[in-house]
């Protein structure tokens, strides 16, 4: 039996809950967090994402199948679909829009100098990379 940490528990060890709290807090929300939080909604799409997931059914079959395992991914409240759809529906999309540009800001703090071998920065480059679509009816 292995022992330590779920790969995707090592995964959400490097994001910085306390600016995710904070943008929680910017945006009160009416529906109630007594049993399903915004971050186990966040880790719960995050698990979605990473491990490709297709629909909240598909989302929901995978978490309980590991429902034993829920609390160490970090998930505390009970996963169903219709609990997923509620929140994604009735929670504030600007929680997690702020929380993204965050990321985003403390990973091209990390990754500034370091070349990947395209320039995403400038759009000379970016426009040599895809060729020009010529459509009918224009003289070029």
């Amino acid at each position: 039996m292995p022992t330590g940490k779920l790969v995707f528990a090592q995964l959400m060890d490097f994001l910085p809950l306390h600016t995710f709290r904070r943008c929680v807090a910017r945006y009160p929300s009416s529906y109630p967090t007594k049993s399903f939080s915004h971050l186990d909604q966040y880790l719960c799409m995050a698990f979605a994402q990473v491990t490709f997931r297709e629909s909240l059914r598909d989302i929901e079959v995978c978490l309980r199948a590991q429902e034993s395992k829920l609390y160490h991914l970090g998930i505390r409240g009970n996963v169903a679909r219709s609990t997923l759809a509620d929140a994604n529906e009735k929670r504030d999309w600007r929680i997690y829009r702020d929380f993204a540009n965050a990321l985003i800001v403390q990973a091209r703090a990390l990754y500034a100098g370091d070349s990947f071998g395209v320039d995403l920065d400038s759009a000379p480059a970016a426009t040599t990379l895809i060729p020009a679509r010529k459509t009918v009816g224009t003289a070029s």
